[in-house]
């Protein structure tokens, strides 16, 4: 008998959650609802490249994967102890018909950037970077700090 009980006190919240996932399963909102999934995987596609920060004795190596971007696509710009990576992306679609008439055309400017806080300000005179097979490497030495000594 407590089973039964269970089941009828059940039914009503199962008939909701039913028209719930209903739904979210009609054509509209689950159209909107796998965008708003895409979106929040992925919701800056470049904006997303690895950036690693390793130490040496003497300097900050900060490294970014950029895969299929051209040197003349990343800016570099140091603002105390900040370094910002900006990738800038402009990207070209054009389709033609079978006659090689242009049908459509679209352009897109995308823009991503991380920022890399580092523990002392920067010397941007002293900064060494390059790009090669995808890899930036930034060299960021290290500042050599001044000793006080107390007074007796």
């Amino acid at each position: 008998m407590s089973d039964h009980k269970k089941k009828v006190r059940n039914e009503p919240f199962g008939d909701i959650m039913k028209s719930m996932n209903q739904f979210f399963h009609e054509k509209p909102v689950r159209g909107f609802m796998q965008t708003m999934d895409d979106f929040f995987k992925n919701p800056f596609p470049a904006a997303h490249f690895h950036v690693e920060v390793s130490e040496t004795d003497d300097a900050h190596i900060i490294s970014a994967e950029l895969p299929g971007i051209n040197k003349e696509q990343i800016q570099l710009d140091v603002l105390d102890n900040y370094i910002t990576i900006t990738i800038n992306q402009l990207k070209s679609l054009t389709e033609e018909d079978e006659n090689r008439q242009i049908t459509r055309r679209h352009q897109s400017f995308q823009r991503s950037s991380r920022t890399i806080p580092l523990p002392q300000p920067i010397n941007e005179k002293k900064v060494k970077a390059n790009y090669k097979n995808g890899l930036l490497q930034i060299k960021v030495p290290k500042q050599k700090g001044k000793t006080i000594f107390l007074e007796d």
